[in-house]
């Protein structure tokens, strides 16, 4: 993992702000959704990519339900295939 050298304080609602030059390499724009994993003791924030529900697939995904289904789980569907 890189480090930046950056340091940030928590404030007393448990908010950190991502300083404007990190948000502007990795293209994170104001209300992106971010999401977050732990791993071990180290927490880990990913700009939010929409995903198949069913397979993970990034490619040609449509909105259902506020879930995602790509093109090809949706073809799978209409034709029975499981």
């Amino acid at each position: 993992m890189k480090s930046t050298g950056i340091v940030r304080q928590m404030d007393n609602l448990g908010r950190i702000v991502i300083p404007i030059e990190l948000r502007r390499t990795l293209q994170i724009d104001k209300k992106d959704p971010i999401e977050i994993f732990v791993e071990g003791d180290r927490i880990i924030l990913r700009r939010h990519e929409a995903a198949c529900v069913f397979c993970g697939s990034t490619d040609g995904i449509t909105a259902f339900k506020k879930k995602y289904v790509c093109s090809k789980c949706v073809s799978q569907m209409s034709n029975g295939v499981s």
